[in-house]
């Protein structure tokens, strides 16, 4: 199943999550209402009095599960960030030196290049020692991946990339945004079990009890508040029941996806089977000890608390094992746990035993006419092989590390992403270095100017990536701090009176980043448009790509029908150069996003059959077809 199979998966399985909860609340609903008549003594009053009792309960009650959900879901709204700081998570700097969270964060960083995705926040949860990790968030843009000490301290670097790898397949597979509601929607249905237990606190204290009859037959005004309270404890109990039955239908199967695409990313078994086995054999294992466990059991990579076969949210742990290694005895696990009992495994000692060492930079490959066939791009769409990661490595081995320094540091990220668009012709870089001048001051104006001197003998193919190594940093700066770069940067492309498709594609993906991560969409209805409805977004963004990519008319005209063969099958649609070039794509990115899977497919294959009408990617062709599938929330690997 490819990325677009597995979206429409994904939207079926939210519709299933809502049928599951609302199957959940109406139990508990009766519940609640059946103990609320019964503690009234109401069962004997005329009918009306009891259906009045009955619906003001169901109302109290699905009211407070409604709001609490709808609570604990807004207070998600900032990101996978809030999620990893809930569970104790402390944020990894950007530029740090500590050399197990370099390790961390370096694995992060080309994993991320890799897989075509925005680097996203990472947080280590200091005090668990467990071998743990999750990727929590509400889009790409706004993730965070979290890991616990014990598996910095445990894992080596191949099984630290195979769990991560794991994390990044929840990333792109759209599992982060169906956890993340799931959340909400378990602290809803268990919410009763808090309110629950105070009206079995406040009953008991105020002298609880039934009401009872009298000695003259007639009952007397008793306290139906315990009564009430057991009835709401247990339907917290249904609730519980029902939440992890939820947890375990969505969450078993999408655990061996994982497992399988991180081998496949990685191309190599050892690294995420060495972490499954170090779970088994070491006595914490992966358990996370803080209370809000049970919210997040369904995201974490492994099992963070021992559950029966029926509730639990993971494979068991040798099944796991044997998919990946068919021959494993589970038995080995027990000769594992006696040896590390002597002496537990260390992470950092074990990569330099294996001799670790980042690969060697190698010179950029070509790009080869097979890589550029719609089909194979299609496929290619989150879905990172070890030839992505390799590249991604080398991408950034080729970088200065200096400059990468710079990139991943708050007080210098600024300007380095303005040296980057600043122009090579010296009369046009004078008018942008007087524009920066007016919009940030002298010293940003000079430090962007001299960035953009050190930046010149920068290969073409490595400014994004560069720039994606940066946004981590921008997402850290205060909301007036992205807002005044965000202008400057509009302004220093407009300086010269020209975009560039690198300037465009550099703005565009900033702009997206930082107002998706300010602002991140945690609405459960998602725009679902046909191509049909969307034929002129459509056509306009093969026109412009066609226009970028064509060094004549008659050439970018042939590109553009290609795109339509692909698009329209049967059909014909006059190329009408854009006259604002790829400025025109302004338009387009509203209608297109919101495409149902299947169409946006084969949008993406018309996009490749137009930007590969001749055989060839060039780098500013390879830039501007990673921006759009971005820009489309389809991540595309790096092309080799």
């Amino acid at each position: 199943m490819d990325f677009f199979g597995r979206q429409q998966q994904v939207r079926r399985m939210s519709a299933r999550l809502v049928v599951l909860f609302v199957v959940a609340v109406i139990g508990i609903i009766v519940t609640v209402a059946l103990a609320v008549i019964t503690a009234f003594g109401a069962w004997d009053e005329d009918p009306t009095t009891i259906v009045g009792l009955a619906v003001a309960a169901a109302f109290v009650t699905g009211l407070s599960i409604g709001l609490a959900s709808l609570f604990r879901t807004v207070s998600l709204r900032g990101g996978g960030g809030k999620v990893a700081i809930e569970l104790g998570g402390v944020l990894v700097p950007q530029d740090t030196t500590d050399p197990q969270l370099r390790r961390l964060r370096n694995v992060v960083e080309e994993i991320a290049i890799a897989s075509g995705v925005p680097v996203p926040e990472v947080y280590v949860l200091p005090r668990e020692q467990g071998i743990n990790a999750f990727a929590a968030g509400w889009s790409p843009t706004d993730a965070a991946v979290a890991v616990t000490q014990g598996s910095l301290d445990r894992l080596n670097r191949d099984e630290l990339q195979g769990v991560i790898a794991h994390e990044f397949s929840h990333v792109l597979n759209g599992d982060m945004r169906l956890n993340i509601r799931l959340i909400g929607l378990l602290f809803g249905i268990l919410f009763l079990t808090v309110i629950g237990r105070e009206l079995l606190r406040w009953g008991f204290f105020a002298g609880g009890g039934n009401n009872r009859s009298s000695r003259d037959g007639e009952k007397s005004g008793g306290n139906p508040l315990p009564l009430i309270g057991i009835a709401m404890v247990g339907a917290g109990l249904i609730g519980v029941f029902a939440g992890r039955l939820i947890q375990a239908s969505v969450s078993r199967q999408r655990e061996y996806l994982a497992d399988a695409s991180a081998v496949q990313f990685t191309r190599q078994t050892s690294g995420i089977a060495g972490a499954l086995k170090k779970i088994g054999g070491l006595p914490t294992g992966s358990q996370i000890r803080n209370p809000r466990e049970e919210e997040v059991g369904h995201m974490l990579f492994g099992s963070g608390r021992r559950l029966s076969s029926l509730f639990a949210t993971h494979p068991p742990l040798a099944d796991r094992i044997k998919v990946l290694e068919p021959e494993f005895d589970p038995a080995e696990l027990d000769r594992l746990a006696q040896q590390w009992a002597q002496q537990p495994p260390d992470g950092q000692q074990e990569d330099i035993a294996l001799g670790f060492a980042p690969p060697a930079a190698a010179a950029p490959a070509p790009a080869a006419k097979a890589a550029v066939q719609p089909h194979v791009v299609v496929t290619q769409v989150a879905a990172p092989t070890s030839e992505s990661y390799q590249r991604a490595g080398t991408l950034l081995g080729e970088i200065p590390e200096a400059v990468l320094g710079r990139a991943r540091n708050p007080h210098t990220v600024g300007p380095l992403v303005l040296g980057l668009l600043m122009a090579e012709d010296p009369s046009a870089r004078e008018a942008q270095h007087r524009t920066l001048q007016e919009k940030l001051g002298q010293r940003i104006a000079d430090a962007a100017l001299a960035e953009a001197g050190d930046l010149a003998t920068l290969a073409p193919a490595h400014r994004l990536p560069l720039a994606e190594i940066a946004f981590p940093a921008l997402r850290s700066l205060a909301t007036a701090d992205q807002q005044a770069l965000l202008g400057a940067v509009f302004a220093l492309i407009h300086a010269d009176g020209r975009i560039t498709v690198f300037e465009y594609c550099l703005s565009r993906l900033l702009l997206g980043q930082l107002q998706e991560s300010m602002k991140p969409n945690s609405g459960w209805r998602e725009p679902q448009r046909t191509l049909a409805a969307s034929t002129d977004a459509a056509l306009i963004l093969l026109a412009v790509l066609a226009q970028a990519g064509a060094v004549s008319a008659t050439r970018a005209q042939s590109a553009f029908d290609a795109g339509v063969a692909v698009l329209l099958p049967g059909k014909q649609a006059e190329y009408i150069a854009p006259p604002r070039g790829v400025v025109e794509l302004e338009s387009v990115w509203a209608a297109l996003d919101g495409l149902v899977p299947d169409d946006k497919s084969r949008l993406v294959q018309a996009i490749v059959a137009v930007i590969g009408s001749d055989g060839t990617v060039t780098v500013a062709e390879a830039e501007l077809l990673r921006t759009v599938c971005s820009l489309l929330h389809c991540p595309l690997p790096p092309l080799s």
